[in-house]
């Protein structure tokens, strides 16, 4: 008996009229069924406006950040229900290991990039800001804000939990709440683990809504603040690019499609190699794993002529060894394409290579699914082709079967394989397997134009490679032309794709304001109290301590060369420092930093905690003995992580602004500190 899967708009759950019947494809059995109930878009986007937006917005980066993370926690300790869900759609346990898990990682990702790279508040500062005058008091800089609007996702059918997480974790940090489509032939996955999701109570409301089904006449309804994403084929993203509306009021568009992505092999790499095999490995996985259904498969395996035909005798030779079947089997290694539908189209697509290219392997090859039931299941054997001209077949470069199918392509010299790897019209993944990084170094930029991502493999990065096919959220995914023209995680760089940016102009003090940050030029507060005194909650932006003055001797420099073991000629030969551009000695850089901590720190037990770092360190201008200098600490950015410590006091995170000038008034040393600062107790 089948189950009447539900959108989630508004804040309800819709649907209770059967729709469209969803089949296993491990045994063609109806699982589950869309509803027919007619969804209210209108409802669906203001609800995401009226209360998605500002509910959103009551919480800082931060907060976001730790609500991502609670929500990857409790999806994770739900884990098996999904996994049991997941069978339907043909995947093994490694299949939804990477769907499941995976997407509970990617939240895990950007909590921690949230945490760690974003503020406590809504603005972020991309500086330093710029002087726009010549006395200091006009200056501009960058800020990114959120937009207000909605974030639409339309999902492909091959990772339906992953596929929504991955882009709504981003968006969610970014304060913009998100109405997700997933395909419809595995929407019940994607369903059950909304469901979960709005159970945990972890979400604010109206920040996810779930539509099954048709997105209708969602897209009309958007407007310039909003942004679409979509995962799916490149036909299907050429025409959502051009819709009327979203081109009309200039509405973001990203777009991550299928592409012919290709493994070369390098010339420098023999049979007897561990890369060679690596390569024969990495190629069979894509076909497998997840019975060659990722946007990031191998399409086109792209070998020295010479080793055409002991590549493919080893890939039949693996690809023999694979047990397709039902996922609950143990033995099983592969499973069914997501959908019936899908395994007709991978059939006609073969079909149609074949009228130009070899089959190497096949269904002709004893292919038997092992399970009850299995005959009326999606599956697919594994299928190798071959193409010895590939330069002049374009079908091998153009037609996408989505399945468990690569074709095997020879080259001759490196600009060859190049001009292959380039007829893909773009792709999101290519890999070189090589042992030369000479050969490294000519390939990557080149095919770097054409692909998002390029894995360079051999035998010392394989203990650790995530592999050609696995997109990390810390890199970006995506790629030009076929494969979308679009960009996805890259960690901060998919949280700035849904905030708006701006240049701001005005006084030093106002950009201050503006951002909640310090910038050079602006009011200072020196209100008799050490900045280092004062606890997190206490310390205000622009607090700030000017010290007293230090003249540099020829003893310091002595004293820090010995115990620092640093003697280099600047600081102690006075003929060859004469033959510089300072024409004297000076003092070690680093002397100047520990001198200024001299200057600037408070000694006794307080507030700040430790010091865990610089950033942006210049030394602008040499320091000489007999040089008097002095430090300015001010408070310059503060970031609430919302932690306590083992006793279970708060603390948060404080960037100082650090300028060290000499007795003229002069810049010498620029940079921030990074100290963690106790809350009251």
């Amino acid at each position: 008996m089948t189950t009447t899967l539900q959108s989630y708009i508004a804040g309800s759950w819709l649907g209770t009229q059967a729709g469209q019947a969803l089949r296993s494809a491990v045994n063609g059995q109806p699982v589950f069924s869309t509803h027919e109930d007619r969804i209210d878009f209108a409802e669906a986007v203001q609800h995401a406006r009226k209360t998605g937006v500002p509910a959103l917005m009551k919480l800082d980066f931060q907060q976001r950040a730790e609500r991502l993370k609670a929500l990857a926690k409790y999806l994770l300790e739900r884990k098996e229900a999904l996994y049991a869900l997941s069978a339907h759609t043909g995947a093994t346990r490694t299949d939804s290991w990477i769907d499941i898990e995976g997407g509970s990682a990617t939240l895990s990702a950007y909590a921690a990039v949230g945490g760690n790279e974003l503020p406590s508040g809504n603005v972020v500062h991309e500086g330093p800001a710029i002087p726009l005058g010549k006395k200091g008091a006009f200056a501009g800089t960058h800020i990114l804000v959120p937009r207000g609007g909605v974030a639409v996702h339309i999902n492909a059918f091959n990772f339906p939990v992953w596929g929504l997480l991955e882009k709504f974790a981003p968006s969610f940090l970014a304060g913009a709440p998100c109405i997700a489509k997933p395909a419809t032939s595995t929407s019940y996955l994607t369903e059950a683990m909304v469901r979960m999701a709005i159970e945990s109570g972890i979400l604010p409301e109206g920040s996810l809504q779930l539509v099954i089904g048709s997105t209708g006449d969602l897209l009309d309804r958007l407007d310039g603040a909003d942004v679409v994403t979509f995962t799916g084929s490149a036909d299907t993203a050429a025409k959502l690019r051009v819709h009327p509306n979203l081109v009309r009021n200039s509405i973001s568009f990203n777009a991550e499609a299928d592409s012919l992505n290709c493994a070369v092999l390098a010339e420098d790499v023999e049979p007897g190699d561990e890369e060679f095999d690596l390569f024969v490995k990495e190629v069979a996985r894509e076909m497998t794993v997840k019975a060659g259904q990722k946007c990031t498969a191998i399409r086109r395996a792209i070998v020295p002529r010479k080793h055409v035909d002991e590549v493919a005798s080893r890939l039949r030779a693996r690809l023999a060894k694979v047990v397709a079947g039902d996922p609950a089997l143990e033995e099983v290694r592969m499973g069914a394409l997501a959908s019936h539908d899908q395994q007709r189209d991978v059939a006609a697509q073969v079909q149609r290579l074949l009228q130009a290219a070899e089959l190497l392997y096949g269904e002709r090859d004893g292919f038997a699914p092992r399970g009850e039931g299995v005959a009326e299941g999606a599956f697919f054997a594994p299928t190798l082709l071959l193409a010895r001209k590939p330069l002049e077949d374009d079908a091998v470069h153009d037609i996408e079967a989505f399945g468990p199918v690569s074709t095997l392509m020879a080259y001759e010299g490196l600009d060859e394989a190049l001009a292959l790897a380039a007829r893909g019209k773009g792709s999101l993944v290519g890999t070189l397997v090589t042992k030369d990084p000479a050969t490294a170094a000519r390939f990557v930029p080149a095919a770097a134009m054409t692909h998002g991502r390029i894995l360079v493999l051999d035998r010392e990065a394989a203990a650790e490679s995530t592999g050609h096919g696995s997109p990390l959220p810390m890199l970006k995914h995506g790629g030009p032309g076929r494969a979308g023209g679009g960009e996805e995680l890259g960690g901060l760089r998919a949280v700035k794709h849904y905030l708006q940016r701006a240049a701001v102009q005005g006084s030093p003090t106002m950009l201050a304001a503006v951002t909640g940050e310090y910038v050079r030029g602006a009011k200072v507060t020196e209100d008799g109290t050490h900045p280092f005194r004062k606890h997190f909650e206490d310390l205000k932006i622009g607090d700030s301590l000017l010290t007293h003055r230090r003249t540099v001797s020829e003893a310091d420099i002595v004293n820090f060369g010995g115990i620092s073991g640093d003697y280099f000629y600047m600081h102690f030969d006075e003929i060859a420092a004469k033959d510089t551009q300072f024409g004297k000695r000076i003092a070690h850089g680093y002397f100047v930093l520990s001198a200024a901590a001299g200057l600037f720190v408070s000694p006794a037990p307080g507030p700040v905690l430790a010091n865990y770092g610089l950033d942006t360190l210049r030394f602008v201008k040499p320091v000489g003995i007999g040089d008097t200098i002095r430090a300015r600490l001010t408070a310059k950015r503060k970031i609430d992580r919302n932690r306590k410590d083992a006793k279970g006091v708060g603390q948060g995170v404080v960037a100082w602004d650090v300028e060290v000038t000499n007795q003229d008034g002069e810049l010498v040393a620029s940079y921030d500190i990074l100290t963690l600062v106790a809350k009251r107790a």
